[in-house]
Protein backbone atom coordinates (compact mmCIF):
# COMPACT_ATOMS: atom_id res chain seq x y z
CA UNK A 1 0.00 0.00 0.00
CA UNK A 2 2.37 2.66 -1.42
CA UNK A 3 1.35 6.03 -0.59
CA UNK A 4 1.59 8.85 -3.17
CA UNK A 5 4.48 11.79 -2.42
CA UNK A 6 1.92 14.79 -1.09
CA UNK A 7 3.70 17.31 -2.97
CA UNK A 8 1.97 16.22 -5.93
CA UNK A 9 -1.16 18.20 -4.14
CA UNK A 10 0.94 21.17 -4.07
CA UNK A 11 1.87 22.28 -8.05
CA UNK A 12 4.04 25.28 -8.64
CA UNK A 13 2.50 28.48 -7.51
CA UNK A 14 -0.17 29.56 -4.91
CA UNK A 15 -0.54 25.96 -3.27
CA UNK A 16 3.12 24.98 -3.10
CA UNK A 17 4.09 28.72 -1.65
CA UNK A 18 1.64 28.20 1.30
CA UNK A 19 4.04 25.21 1.84
CA UNK A 20 6.78 26.99 1.53
CA UNK A 21 5.11 30.18 3.47
CA UNK A 22 4.67 27.61 6.64
CA UNK A 23 7.64 25.84 6.55
CA UNK A 24 9.57 29.50 6.56
CA UNK A 25 7.72 30.39 10.04
CA UNK A 26 8.95 26.86 11.18
CA UNK A 27 12.34 27.45 10.48
CA UNK A 28 12.40 30.58 12.18
CA UNK A 29 11.13 29.33 15.11
CA UNK A 30 13.35 26.55 15.07
CA UNK A 31 16.33 28.73 14.45
CA UNK A 32 15.45 30.62 17.56
CA UNK A 33 13.90 28.10 20.08
CA UNK A 34 16.75 25.59 20.95
CA UNK A 35 15.90 25.12 24.67
CA UNK A 36 12.32 23.84 26.33
CA UNK A 37 12.65 27.21 28.15
CA UNK A 38 12.99 29.01 25.04
CA UNK A 39 10.14 26.92 23.29
CA UNK A 40 7.77 27.51 26.52
CA UNK A 41 8.37 31.87 25.92
CA UNK A 42 7.05 31.08 22.39
CA UNK A 43 4.33 29.67 22.55
CA UNK A 44 3.26 32.20 25.54
CA UNK A 45 4.00 34.86 23.71
CA UNK A 46 2.08 33.94 20.74
CA UNK A 47 -0.72 32.53 22.73
CA UNK A 48 -1.28 35.78 24.60
CA UNK A 49 -1.26 37.56 20.71
CA UNK A 50 -3.81 35.46 19.70
CA UNK A 51 -6.48 35.69 22.10
CA UNK A 52 -5.46 32.76 24.99
CA UNK A 53 -5.80 34.03 28.64
CA UNK A 54 -3.37 32.81 31.70
CA UNK A 55 -5.53 30.34 33.36
CA UNK A 56 -3.51 31.62 36.51
CA UNK A 57 -4.89 34.90 36.22
CA UNK A 58 -8.83 32.85 35.99
CA UNK A 59 -7.55 30.53 39.06
CA UNK A 60 -6.05 33.90 41.31
CA UNK A 61 -9.35 36.05 40.18
CA UNK A 62 -11.71 33.17 40.90
CA UNK A 63 -13.23 33.72 37.78
CA UNK A 64 -15.69 31.66 35.52
CA UNK A 65 -14.84 30.37 32.43
CA UNK A 66 -17.55 29.16 29.23
CA UNK A 67 -17.57 27.69 25.83
CA UNK A 68 -15.30 29.44 23.52
CA UNK A 69 -12.92 30.67 26.02
CA UNK A 70 -9.10 29.84 25.39
CA UNK A 71 -6.81 29.47 28.02
CA UNK A 72 -3.37 27.87 28.99
CA UNK A 73 -1.25 27.39 31.91
CA UNK A 74 2.69 27.19 31.58
CA UNK A 75 4.52 24.48 33.81
CA UNK A 76 7.41 25.70 35.76
CA UNK A 77 8.31 27.79 32.06
CA UNK A 78 9.32 24.39 30.24
CA UNK A 79 5.66 23.44 29.04
CA UNK A 80 2.17 24.38 28.67
CA UNK A 81 -1.45 23.12 28.28
CA UNK A 82 -3.76 25.00 26.40
CA UNK A 83 -7.97 24.63 25.89
CA UNK A 84 -10.24 25.70 23.56
CA UNK A 85 -13.46 25.12 25.62
CA UNK A 86 -16.29 23.51 23.75
CA UNK A 87 -19.88 23.39 24.14
CA UNK A 88 -20.30 20.20 25.79
CA UNK A 89 -19.24 19.28 29.36
CA UNK A 90 -15.73 18.44 29.73
CA UNK A 91 -16.49 15.05 31.51
CA UNK A 92 -17.71 14.03 27.92
CA UNK A 93 -14.17 14.26 26.51
CA UNK A 94 -11.55 16.39 24.95
CA UNK A 95 -9.37 16.37 21.31
CA UNK A 96 -5.73 16.60 22.31
CA UNK A 97 -2.40 17.00 20.83
CA UNK A 98 0.63 16.26 22.82
CA UNK A 99 4.12 16.96 21.89
CA UNK A 100 7.64 17.35 23.45
CA UNK A 101 10.01 20.56 23.38
CA UNK A 102 13.00 18.66 24.85
CA UNK A 103 16.06 17.60 22.74
CA UNK A 104 19.04 15.88 23.04
CA UNK A 105 21.96 17.80 23.89
CA UNK A 106 24.75 17.90 26.85
CA UNK A 107 23.79 20.14 29.85
CA UNK A 108 26.67 21.67 32.29
CA UNK A 109 27.42 20.12 35.20
CA UNK A 110 26.61 21.71 38.63
CA UNK A 111 30.77 22.26 39.39
CA UNK A 112 31.47 22.85 35.10
CA UNK A 113 34.29 25.28 35.00
CA UNK A 114 37.82 23.94 35.57
CA UNK A 115 41.40 24.56 33.79
CA UNK A 116 44.00 22.35 32.40
CA UNK A 117 47.13 22.80 30.59
CA UNK A 118 46.39 26.82 29.66
CA UNK A 119 42.60 25.69 28.40
CA UNK A 120 39.34 26.70 30.36
CA UNK A 121 36.56 24.21 29.55
CA UNK A 122 33.35 23.39 30.89
CA UNK A 123 32.26 19.99 31.93
CA UNK A 124 29.07 18.08 30.77
CA UNK A 125 26.13 15.55 30.95
CA UNK A 126 24.88 14.21 27.75
CA UNK A 127 21.04 14.64 27.78
CA UNK A 128 18.90 11.88 25.83
CA UNK A 129 20.14 9.41 23.66
CA UNK A 130 23.15 10.58 21.41
CA UNK A 131 25.82 9.31 19.55
CA UNK A 132 28.10 11.19 21.37
CA UNK A 133 31.10 11.29 18.50
CA UNK A 134 28.25 13.85 16.49
CA UNK A 135 29.01 16.52 18.91
CA UNK A 136 32.61 17.03 18.15
CA UNK A 137 34.36 19.51 16.02
CA UNK A 138 30.94 21.46 15.57
CA UNK A 139 30.21 24.71 16.64
CA UNK A 140 28.28 24.68 19.98
CA UNK A 141 25.82 27.83 22.00
CA UNK A 142 25.42 28.28 25.23
CA UNK A 143 21.62 28.60 25.95
CA UNK A 144 19.81 29.25 29.22
CA UNK A 145 19.46 30.71 32.61
CA UNK A 146 21.64 31.41 35.63
CA UNK A 147 19.48 32.05 39.20
CA UNK A 148 21.73 33.43 41.73
CA UNK A 149 20.93 33.15 45.81
CA UNK A 150 19.16 36.17 45.59
CA UNK A 151 16.00 34.85 43.05
CA UNK A 152 17.69 36.99 39.77
CA UNK A 153 17.65 35.41 36.42
CA UNK A 154 20.74 35.88 34.30
CA UNK A 155 19.43 34.70 30.69
CA UNK A 156 22.20 33.08 28.80
CA UNK A 157 22.38 32.94 24.84
CA UNK A 158 25.90 33.15 23.63
CA UNK A 159 27.02 31.22 20.43
CA UNK A 160 23.99 32.13 17.52
CA UNK A 161 24.36 35.38 16.92
CA UNK A 162 26.69 36.17 13.94
CA UNK A 163 28.82 38.54 16.74
CA UNK A 164 28.81 36.00 19.11
CA UNK A 165 31.99 33.41 19.60
CA UNK A 166 30.82 29.52 19.24
CA UNK A 167 32.47 26.83 21.63
CA UNK A 168 33.28 23.32 20.29
CA UNK A 169 34.21 20.19 21.75
CA UNK A 170 37.84 18.77 20.29
CA UNK A 171 38.82 15.57 18.62
CA UNK A 172 41.54 13.41 17.99
CA UNK A 173 43.59 14.23 14.93
CA UNK A 174 43.47 11.60 12.62
CA UNK A 175 47.78 11.12 12.56
CA UNK A 176 47.39 9.68 15.76
CA UNK A 177 43.67 7.90 15.99
CA UNK A 178 45.03 4.62 15.37
CA UNK A 179 43.51 3.20 18.55
CA UNK A 180 40.43 5.42 18.67
CA UNK A 181 39.64 4.24 15.48
CA UNK A 182 39.53 0.48 16.46
CA UNK A 183 37.00 1.34 19.42
CA UNK A 184 33.03 0.47 18.87
CA UNK A 185 30.99 3.72 17.72
CA UNK A 186 30.01 4.17 21.20
CA UNK A 187 32.97 4.45 22.97
CA UNK A 188 34.96 6.41 19.84
CA UNK A 189 33.90 9.52 22.04
CA UNK A 190 33.42 8.88 25.74
CA UNK A 191 30.75 11.28 28.03
CA UNK A 192 33.52 12.29 29.89
CA UNK A 193 35.57 13.76 27.13
CA UNK A 194 32.55 15.96 25.95
CA UNK A 195 33.70 19.05 27.51
CA UNK A 196 33.19 22.15 26.22
CA UNK A 197 36.37 24.29 25.39
CA UNK A 198 35.73 27.85 26.16
CA UNK A 199 39.03 29.91 26.77
CA UNK A 200 42.93 30.26 26.35
CA UNK A 201 43.96 34.04 27.33
CA UNK A 202 45.33 33.92 31.15
CA UNK A 203 44.69 36.96 33.30
CA UNK A 204 47.62 39.40 32.67
CA UNK A 205 49.33 40.75 35.27
CA UNK A 206 47.82 43.85 36.14
CA UNK A 207 44.22 42.06 36.05
CA UNK A 208 45.36 40.20 39.08
CA UNK A 209 44.77 41.54 42.58
CA UNK A 210 47.26 38.88 43.87
CA UNK A 211 50.08 37.73 41.59
CA UNK A 212 49.88 33.72 43.19
CA UNK A 213 46.55 33.47 41.68
CA UNK A 214 46.43 29.72 40.50
CA UNK A 215 44.48 28.65 36.74
CA UNK A 216 44.67 32.06 35.51
CA UNK A 217 42.86 31.25 32.14
CA UNK A 218 39.72 30.24 34.54
CA UNK A 219 40.49 33.17 36.55
CA UNK A 220 40.03 35.36 32.92
CA UNK A 221 36.96 33.62 32.01
CA UNK A 222 35.40 34.42 35.51
CA UNK A 223 36.37 37.87 34.75
CA UNK A 224 34.57 37.89 31.34
CA UNK A 225 31.39 36.57 33.21
CA UNK A 226 31.41 38.78 36.15
CA UNK A 227 31.39 41.46 33.55
CA UNK A 228 29.10 40.36 31.12
CA UNK A 229 26.71 38.41 33.55
CA UNK A 230 27.43 39.88 36.90
CA UNK A 231 27.89 36.07 38.27
CA UNK A 232 30.23 34.36 40.24
CA UNK A 233 31.39 30.48 39.80
CA UNK A 234 29.22 29.44 42.44
CA UNK A 235 26.23 30.94 40.75
CA UNK A 236 26.69 27.80 38.35
CA UNK A 237 25.18 25.30 41.23
CA UNK A 238 21.88 27.00 40.35
CA UNK A 239 22.37 27.45 36.34
CA UNK A 240 20.29 25.32 33.60
CA UNK A 241 22.89 25.74 30.92
CA UNK A 242 22.40 23.38 27.57
CA UNK A 243 24.92 23.23 24.96
CA UNK A 244 23.49 23.04 21.95
CA UNK A 245 24.50 23.20 18.00
CA UNK A 246 24.95 26.58 16.93
CA UNK A 247 24.02 28.34 13.84
CA UNK A 248 20.07 28.99 12.08
CA UNK A 249 18.51 25.84 10.53
CA UNK A 250 18.25 26.37 7.25
CA UNK A 251 16.93 25.35 3.26
CA UNK A 252 18.18 22.13 2.32
CA UNK A 253 18.29 20.63 -1.31
CA UNK A 254 18.45 22.38 -4.50
CA UNK A 255 15.17 22.80 -4.48
CA UNK A 256 14.51 24.15 -0.56
CA UNK A 257 11.96 20.95 -0.41
CA UNK A 258 13.69 20.19 3.09
CA UNK A 259 14.84 22.17 6.51
CA UNK A 260 17.83 20.89 8.68
CA UNK A 261 17.88 22.22 11.88
CA UNK A 262 18.51 21.51 15.34
CA UNK A 263 15.54 20.26 17.68
CA UNK A 264 13.43 18.46 15.25
CA UNK A 265 12.53 16.21 17.36
CA UNK A 266 9.98 17.12 18.66
CA UNK A 267 9.96 20.25 17.88
CA UNK A 268 8.05 19.71 14.31
CA UNK A 269 5.46 18.23 15.98
CA UNK A 270 5.04 21.07 18.77
CA UNK A 271 4.95 23.68 16.00
CA UNK A 272 1.80 22.62 14.45
CA UNK A 273 0.01 21.06 17.46
CA UNK A 274 0.15 24.85 18.61
CA UNK A 275 -1.06 26.35 15.65
CA UNK A 276 -3.28 24.40 15.03
CA UNK A 277 -5.06 25.08 18.46
CA UNK A 278 -4.88 28.65 17.30
CA UNK A 279 -6.20 28.69 13.62
CA UNK A 280 -8.79 26.27 14.71
CA UNK A 281 -13.08 27.60 15.81
CA UNK A 282 -14.42 26.35 18.78
CA UNK A 283 -16.73 23.27 18.69
CA UNK A 284 -18.45 20.86 20.31
CA UNK A 285 -16.00 18.96 21.98
CA UNK A 286 -12.98 20.75 24.16
CA UNK A 287 -9.56 21.04 22.19
CA UNK A 288 -6.06 20.60 24.10
CA UNK A 289 -2.78 21.01 23.37
CA UNK A 290 0.15 19.77 25.71
CA UNK A 291 3.36 20.41 25.05
CA UNK A 292 6.22 18.85 27.72
CA UNK A 293 9.68 18.56 28.86
CA UNK A 294 11.63 15.54 29.93
CA UNK A 295 10.31 12.67 27.23
CA UNK A 296 13.90 12.57 26.10
CA UNK A 297 14.88 11.12 29.40
CA UNK A 298 11.84 9.15 30.46
CA UNK A 299 8.72 11.94 31.02
CA UNK A 300 9.85 11.86 34.74
CA UNK A 301 9.58 15.01 36.92
CA UNK A 302 7.43 17.68 37.14
CA UNK A 303 7.87 18.77 33.94
CA UNK A 304 7.54 15.78 32.24
CA UNK A 305 4.42 13.94 31.27
CA UNK A 306 4.36 11.33 34.22
CA UNK A 307 4.00 14.24 36.13
CA UNK A 308 0.23 15.66 37.91
CA UNK A 309 0.40 18.72 35.92
CA UNK A 310 -2.00 17.73 32.62
CA UNK A 311 -4.53 16.40 34.98
CA UNK A 312 -4.43 18.84 37.86
CA UNK A 313 -4.65 21.93 35.29
CA UNK A 314 -7.95 20.12 33.57
CA UNK A 315 -9.24 19.82 37.73
CA UNK A 316 -8.81 23.39 37.07
CA UNK A 317 -10.22 23.79 33.71
CA UNK A 318 -13.58 21.64 35.38
CA UNK A 319 -13.90 24.16 38.68
CA UNK A 320 -13.50 27.10 36.71
CA UNK A 321 -16.23 26.05 34.44
CA UNK A 322 -18.35 24.84 37.34
CA UNK A 323 -18.02 21.23 36.55
CA UNK A 324 -15.73 19.92 38.84
CA UNK A 325 -15.78 16.78 40.70
CA UNK A 326 -13.40 14.09 40.86
CA UNK A 327 -15.16 11.73 38.95
CA UNK A 328 -16.03 14.55 36.28
CA UNK A 329 -12.27 14.61 36.04
CA UNK A 330 -11.56 10.93 35.75
CA UNK A 331 -14.27 11.03 32.76
CA UNK A 332 -13.08 14.29 30.80
CA UNK A 333 -9.65 12.17 30.53
CA UNK A 334 -10.64 8.51 29.67
CA UNK A 335 -13.58 10.00 27.06
CA UNK A 336 -10.81 12.24 25.77
CA UNK A 337 -9.23 11.13 22.17
CA UNK A 338 -5.08 11.90 21.54
CA UNK A 339 -2.74 12.20 19.04
CA UNK A 340 0.77 11.78 20.58
CA UNK A 341 2.66 13.84 18.44
CA UNK A 342 6.11 12.67 17.77
CA UNK A 343 8.52 12.03 15.05
CA UNK A 344 9.15 9.07 13.56
CA UNK A 345 12.04 7.93 11.53
CA UNK A 346 12.93 8.40 8.01
CA UNK A 347 13.63 5.89 5.73
CA UNK A 348 17.45 6.61 4.63
CA UNK A 349 18.75 4.80 1.59
CA UNK A 350 22.58 4.75 2.96
CA UNK A 351 21.57 2.53 5.69
CA UNK A 352 18.34 0.34 3.91
CA UNK A 353 19.16 -2.45 5.88
CA UNK A 354 17.71 -1.19 9.42
CA UNK A 355 14.05 -0.28 7.81
CA UNK A 356 11.53 -3.07 6.06
CA UNK A 357 10.48 -0.78 3.22
CA UNK A 358 7.03 -2.01 3.83
CA UNK A 359 6.78 -0.10 7.00
CA UNK A 360 8.85 2.63 6.82
CA UNK A 361 8.18 6.01 7.03
CA UNK A 362 9.09 8.15 3.84
CA UNK A 363 9.78 11.64 3.23
CA UNK A 364 6.99 13.56 1.24
CA UNK A 365 4.33 11.08 2.00
CA UNK A 366 2.77 13.36 4.43
CA UNK A 367 1.78 13.02 8.66
CA UNK A 368 3.45 9.49 10.11
CA UNK A 369 1.07 7.19 12.10
CA UNK A 370 2.36 4.30 14.17
CA UNK A 371 0.54 2.02 15.65
CA UNK A 372 2.53 0.99 18.11
CA UNK A 373 6.27 1.84 19.34
CA UNK A 374 8.47 0.26 21.45
CA UNK A 375 11.17 -2.31 21.24
CA UNK A 376 11.55 -5.61 19.47
CA UNK A 377 8.48 -7.23 21.11
CA UNK A 378 6.56 -4.17 21.79
CA UNK A 379 7.45 -3.63 24.86
CA UNK A 380 6.71 0.11 26.24
CA UNK A 381 4.30 0.33 23.48
CA UNK A 382 0.83 2.16 23.52
CA UNK A 383 -0.54 0.03 20.62
CA UNK A 384 -3.71 2.00 19.79
CA UNK A 385 -6.66 -0.28 19.16
CA UNK A 386 -8.09 -1.08 15.52
CA UNK A 387 -11.30 0.97 16.17
CA UNK A 388 -9.39 4.11 16.98
CA UNK A 389 -7.24 3.60 13.58
CA UNK A 390 -10.13 3.08 11.78
CA UNK A 391 -11.65 6.32 12.73
CA UNK A 392 -8.29 8.27 12.81
CA UNK A 393 -8.18 6.98 8.99
CA UNK A 394 -11.57 8.28 8.18
CA UNK A 395 -10.77 11.97 9.85
CA UNK A 396 -7.31 12.34 7.67
CA UNK A 397 -9.11 10.52 4.34
CA UNK A 398 -12.12 13.07 4.69
CA UNK A 399 -9.64 16.35 5.31
CA UNK A 400 -8.06 15.06 2.52
CA UNK A 401 -4.65 15.08 4.17
CA UNK A 402 -1.38 12.63 3.16
CA UNK A 403 -0.74 10.09 5.40
CA UNK A 404 1.27 7.08 6.00
CA UNK A 405 1.95 4.30 8.77
CA UNK A 406 5.07 3.37 9.57
CA UNK A 407 7.31 1.12 12.11
CA UNK A 408 10.71 2.81 13.70
CA UNK A 409 12.63 0.51 11.48
CA UNK A 410 13.19 -3.69 11.91
CA UNK A 411 11.73 -5.81 14.59
CA UNK A 412 15.05 -6.69 16.49
CA UNK A 413 16.84 -3.16 15.36
CA UNK A 414 15.86 -1.34 18.29
CA UNK A 415 12.82 0.74 19.21
CA UNK A 416 11.87 4.09 20.65
CA UNK A 417 9.02 5.61 22.82
CA UNK A 418 6.84 8.37 23.42
CA UNK A 419 4.28 10.08 25.75
CA UNK A 420 1.53 7.70 23.89
CA UNK A 421 1.31 5.19 26.60
CA UNK A 422 1.41 7.92 29.94
CA UNK A 423 -1.69 9.26 28.17
CA UNK A 424 -3.51 5.64 27.37
CA UNK A 425 -3.08 4.98 31.26
CA UNK A 426 -6.04 7.63 31.83
CA UNK A 427 -8.14 5.03 29.83
CA UNK A 428 -8.22 7.58 26.61
CA UNK A 429 -8.06 6.77 22.88
CA UNK A 430 -4.30 7.28 21.29
CA UNK A 431 -2.29 7.05 18.66
CA UNK A 432 1.55 8.35 18.03
CA UNK A 433 1.77 10.79 14.65
CA UNK A 434 3.98 12.85 13.39
CA UNK A 435 6.93 13.64 10.61
CA UNK A 436 9.43 11.60 9.40
CA UNK A 437 13.48 12.64 10.27
CA UNK A 438 16.45 11.84 8.91
CA UNK A 439 19.37 11.97 11.28
CA UNK A 440 17.30 11.78 14.16
CA UNK A 441 18.99 12.49 17.48
CA UNK A 442 21.67 13.90 15.68
CA UNK A 443 22.86 18.22 15.73
CA UNK A 444 21.13 17.87 12.81
CA UNK A 445 18.32 16.27 11.94
CA UNK A 446 16.39 17.01 8.17
CA UNK A 447 12.66 17.24 7.70
CA UNK A 448 10.66 17.39 4.68
CA UNK A 449 8.59 20.73 4.05
CA UNK A 450 5.47 19.24 2.88
CA UNK A 451 5.24 16.63 5.77
CA UNK A 452 5.45 19.48 7.84
CA UNK A 453 2.47 20.99 6.57
CA UNK A 454 0.83 17.81 6.33
CA UNK A 455 0.99 17.31 10.23
CA UNK A 456 -0.70 21.24 10.50
CA UNK A 457 -4.09 19.99 8.17
CA UNK A 458 -4.11 16.81 9.81
CA UNK A 459 -3.94 18.53 13.63
CA UNK A 460 -6.71 20.76 12.63
CA UNK A 461 -8.47 17.57 11.35
CA UNK A 462 -8.40 15.81 14.07
CA UNK A 463 -9.35 18.91 16.53
CA UNK A 464 -12.78 19.06 14.46
CA UNK A 465 -13.82 15.59 13.61
CA UNK A 466 -12.52 13.37 16.45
Amino acid sequence: MERENAWKKYPAGKKRQAVMDYAEGYRKFLSECKTERECNDYFVKEALANGFKNLEDVIAGNKKLKAGDKVFLSNYGKGLAMFVIGKEPLEKGMNILGAHIDSPRMDLKQNPLYEDTDMALLDTHYYGGVKKYQWVTIPLALHGVIVKKDGTKVVVNVGDKPEDPVFGVSDLLIHLSADQLDKKGAKVIEGEQLDVLIGSIPLGEKDKKDEKVKEAVKANVLEILKKEYKIEEEDFLSAEIEVVPAGDARDYGFDRSMIMGYGHDDRVCAYPSFWAMVDTKAGDRTYACLLVDKEEIGSVGATGMESRFFENTVAELMNALGQYSELGVRRALANSKALSSDVSAAYDTNFASAFEKKNAAYFGRGLVFNKYTGARGKSGSNDASAEYVGEVRRIMDDAKVSFQTAELGKVDQGGGGTIAYILGNYGMRVIDSGVAVLNMHAPWEIISKVDLYEAYLGYIAFLKKA
